[in-house]
């Protein structure tokens, strides 16, 4: 039977798969993550997501392999993972009393078979002040973050208000990966789900 592979060592998307109960694998490639700047946010997260699950393909021909990227949108421009302590401040110090805008993209691939989709959602903060902003950075929560928090952490403190898939600002976005395991025949799923 088909396995399932999750092409990522995140360990908040590995928590989010395992919602399906369906058993999997974690194999994360090594991929270049160098884009053209030109490209929009969708279309970078969906290309990265690609060519994660393109790999890791390559490795599991026989297998459903799932690639996500997950990059956050502040006034058009892209905050990856901050690099360090100040990176990360000047990216929380931005985002405070703000409306930033979250991408996560999908790849599945099975065999010739891909289907690359993504989700937007808007995230609202309050406005933070210079203590909890120092606060936060002492935790080290913000560092391997895109966008310098964590929503599933302390980082969800901050949070006044969200717009759009709270899954997919966390890393995956499952309801709508469920759906397209679904569309795609992964076996366990037209079973019903199973353990094993």
């Amino acid at each position: 039977m088909p396995n399932l592979v999750l092409a990522s060592s995140s360990p908040r998307r590995k928590e989010l798969l395992e919602k399906l109960s369906i058993p999997f694998t974690i194999y994360s490639p090594n991929v270049d993550e160098s884009i053209d700047k030109d490209l929009k946010p969708a279309e970078i997260v969906s290309e990265l997501s690609f060519r994660k699950a393109k790999k890791a393909g390559n490795k599991y021909p026989d297998s459903y392999v799932i690639g996500s990227d997950t990059v956050v949108v502040y006034k058009g421009t892209v905050l990856g993972k901050p690099a360090d302590r100040e990176t990360a401040r000047k990216m929380l110090f931005s985002l405070s009393g703000c409306t930033h805008s979250v991408y996560t993209g999908v790849s599945v691939v099975f065999g010739k078979s891909v289907k690359t989709f993504y989700e937007k959602t808007d995230v609202t903060f309050w406005d933070l002040s210079n203590e909890e902003i120092e606060r936060y950075l002492d935790s080290g929560e913000p560092f391997d973050k895109a966008g310098g928090y964590g929503i599933q952490g302390q980082g969800g403190l901050f949070v006044k208000s969200i717009h759009g898939d709270f899954y997919s600002v966390v890393g995956l976005p499952i309801s709508r990966l469920y759906q397209v395991l679904k569309e795609m025949g992964l076996p366990q799923i037209e079973k019903g789900g199973s353990n094993g």
